[in-house]
C-alpha cells in the first residue's frame, strides 16, 4: 500500500500515514467541524446535546440519513444548512473537494494526490483519476441545478417562496447524495403518490447511487456495446435488481393497511416502486417502515447489504461485488476455471477483493449486532434492521434510532463511519499489510 509521509514538526518524527489512514482521517475531521457546528446555540431550536450533535454529523457526514432529533424542527436555517453542507462534503468526499480547489488555484496535482483519490473512489489505477474529478464536478451542479428547480416549481407553491426553494434545495443535495435527510418529520410519506416527487427524488439518488465513472463512461461512449466491464454490470444489475424489489415490494405489502393497503392502484405503484428503490443506500422512505411485513423488511436487509456502486455517493458492499461473488459462484459450481461475463473474464484478483469485502463487512455487522443486543432492549429485528442500515449509509429505520442509548448511538455511529469509508478502506486503516517475502507449498484443507 503507499505511504503518504507527513513531518511532526514538534517532536520530529516522521509520520507514515497510509492513503486508507488518510481518507478516514478527512472523515473523522469533518464530522468533528460538524458537530461543532452544530452544537452552537444559533444552529437548534431546542438544547442538544453533544452525543446527539456528533451523531447527526456523523450521519450527515457519511450520508447516511439516521436522525435521534427532527431535522426539520430541532435544527434552525442555520443548522440545516450545516447539515446540508456536510453531506454535500460527505457525499462527494473530502478529497475531491481538496483535489478541486487545487485545481481552481492552478496549481498541479500531485502523485500523492492523485493515489487519495483513487482510495476514495475504489479505483484500480491512477489514470483518469483528474479527469473524472472534473466531470464528477460538472455531473452533479448539473444535475442538481436541474432537479431543483423541477422540485421548486411543485413545492414554492405549496410552502412559498423561501420555504419552497430551501425545502428543494435541501431535498436535492440529500437526494442525490443519497442521504434519505428530510424536513418533514415523516419523511416523504405525504408524496407517496405524487409523480414529480416519486421522479426526481429517485432520479437523483439512482443517478447518484451508480457510481461517477458509469456516468463518465455513458457520457464519453453513449453506446451500450462499448462501455466498460464494470459499466454494463451496473447498468443492468442495477435495472434487474430495481425492478425485482419494487414486484416484490408491490406483491407483498399490496394488502397490508399499514403500508400499500389503504392506497388507490396508482399510488400503490408508485409506493412499491419508491419503496423497492431507496433501499440501496437512499434512506428516503414514502411508506411507514415500521409497519411493513417482515419479508419486505427481510429484503430491505438484503439490498441495504448490497447497496450502491463503486465511486457513487452510496455504501454497502456494493452492487458489483454482489455480482461478482454470484457469478464466481456460479463459476464454481459449472466446473469452469474462468469467471465469464459479457465475453470477458473476471479477474481472479477482483474475486478474491470482492470475497473480502463480504467477509470483513459480515464481521463488522456481525459486532455491532452482538453489542446492540447487549446494550438495546429492543425486538432483534429492529436492532438487525438498524445495523444493516447503517452500514449500507440508508438511513432507514424501523423507529429506534431516536431510543437508542448513548452506547448504541457509538455503535451505529461507528457502523455509519465503516460503511462510508469502506469495509475495506477500514481494514487497510487498521492493519499494515505486508507482501510475503516467499512462497509456500500448497497443500489441501477440506472445506463444505
Amino acid at each position: 500500500m503507499p505511504k503518504l509521509v507527513s513531518s511532526n514538526l514538534v517532536k520530529g518524527k516522521i509520520i507514515n500515514i497510509s492513503p486508507p489512514q488518510t481518507l478516514a482521517l478527512s472523515f473523522l475531521i469533518i464530522i468533528a467541524i460538524g458537530a461543532c457546528l452544530l452544537k452552537l446555540p444559533g444552529a437548534s431550536t431546542t438544547y442538544i446535546s453533544w452525543v446527539d450533535a456528533l451523531f447527526t454529523a456523523t450521519s450527515a457526514t457519511t450520508v447516511t440519513g439516521l436522525v435521534v432529533v427532527d431535522t426539520g424542527a430541532d435544527f434552525t436555517v442555520f443548522g440545516q444548512t450545516v447539515i446540508m453542507c456536510l453531506i454535500q462534503i460527505g457525499g462527494l468526499g473530502l478529497m475531491t473537494f481538496a483535489v478541486l480547489v487545487i485545481m481552481m488555484i492552478g496549481k498541479k496535482i500531485g502523485l500523492q494526490q492523485r493515489i487519495l483519490v483513487q482510495e476514495a473512489f475504489n479505483q484500480t489505477s491512477l489514470g483518469g483519476l483528474v479527469r473524472l474529478v472534473k466531470h464528477l464536478f460538472i455531473f452533479t451542479i448539473v444535475i442538481e441545478f436541474v432537479a431543483f428547480l423541477i422540485l421548486s416549481i411543485r413545492l414554492v407553491p405549496e410552502y412559498g417562496l423561501q420555504k419552497g426553494l430551501f425545502h428543494s434545495l435541501f431535498n436535492t443535495i440529500s437526494a442525490f447524495n443519497n442521504a434519505g435527510f428530510s424536513l418533514w418529520p415523516d419523511n416523504l410519506s405525504q408524496y407517496v403518490g405524487d409523480p414529480i416527487v416519486n421522479i426526481v427524488i429517485t432520479g437523483l439518488f439512482i443517478t447518484g447511487g451508480i457510481g461517477f465513472t458509469v456516468l463518465l463512461d455513458l457520457w464519453t461512449k453513449r453506446n451500450f456495446r462499448t462501455l466498460s466491464l464494470h459499466s454494463k454490470l451496473m447498468i443492468v444489475g442495477t435495472l434487474i435488481i430495481n425492478t425485482t424489489a419494487a414486484l416484490l415490494i408491490f406483491i407483498l405489502e399490496y394488502s397490508n393497511p399499514g403500508t400499500l393497503g389503504g392506497l388507490p392502484l396508482a399510488d400503490k405503484m408508485w409506493g412499491a416502486y419508491f419503496q423497492g428503490v431507496t433501499p440501496r443506500t437512499a434512506g428516503f422512505n414514502t411508506l411507514d417502515i415500521a409497519q411493513m411485513t417482515t419479508p419486505s423488511l427481510l429484503l430491505t436487509i438484503v439490498l441495504m447489504f448490497i447497496g450502491a456502486g463503486s465511486a457513487s455517493t452510496g455504501s454497502g458492499i456494493k452492487l458489483t461485488t454482489f455480482i461478482v461473488m454470484i457469478l464466481a459462484t456460479i463459476t464454481f459450481l459449472r466446473g469452469k476455471s474462468e469467471t465469464v461475463v459479457f465475453k470477458r473474464a473476471i479477474k481472479m484478483k477482483t474475486i478474491l477483493r470482492a470475497l473480502a469485502i463480504i467477509v470483513i463487512s459480515f464481521l463488522f455487522v456481525l459486532f455491532a449486532l452482538f453489542i446492540l443486543t447487549i446494550t438495546e432492549n429492543a425486538p432483534f429485528l429492529e436492532i438487525v434492521f438498524e445495523v444493516f442500515s447503517a452500514f449500507g449509509t440508508v438511513g432507514l429505520s424501523m423507529g429506534l434510532t431516536p431510543d437508542l442509548t448513548t452506547a448504541g448511538k457509538a455503535v451505529i455511529m461507528m457502523m455509519m463511519f465503516i460503511g462510508r469509508v469502506g469495509p475495506l478502506t477500514m481494514a487497510f486503516t487498521l492493519a499494515k499489510p505486508k507482501k510475503a517475502p516467499i512462497r509456500h507449498p500448497e497443500d489441501e484443507v477440506i472445506t463444505g
